[in-house]
């Protein structure tokens, strides 16, 4: 009966370090993939930023083609300047309409 303990025991005992052995390498296992994901996310910022950075390129060169005068299109870039103040006017009238109305809610 001891001889059989004493097996049952070896085997109980083999088991254990196999499932500590396991677990160690789940846990590197685990402990790369939280890496991987960490480096993801920070490449996503990086892609993140540079598709922003790109976005305002884009549009300054946009309003740089808009406002850009060529031979005799003279006459056409100051309509678009005249075009983008009458804009920019009709935007602070509005938020100057406004001002005294937040004002009264505050």
């Amino acid at each position: 009966m001891n001889d059989n303990n004493e097996k049952t025991l070896n085997l109980f005992t083999t088991r254990v370090r196999q499932m500590i052995l396991q677990y160690e390498e789940i846990q590197k296992e685990n402990d790369e993939l939280y890496k991987m994901v960490d480096d993801r996310d920070k490449q996503i910022a990086e892609l993140e930023k540079r598709l922003h950075q790109s976005e305002n390129d884009y549009k300054s060169l946009k309003m740089a083609r808009m406002l850009e005068v060529t031979g005799g299109d003279v006459e056409g870039a100051k309509k678009t300047i005249a075009g983008l103040i009458r804009d920019v006017n009709t935007c602070i009238s509005l938020l100057s309409e406004e001002q005294p109305t937040s004002r009264a809610d505050a």
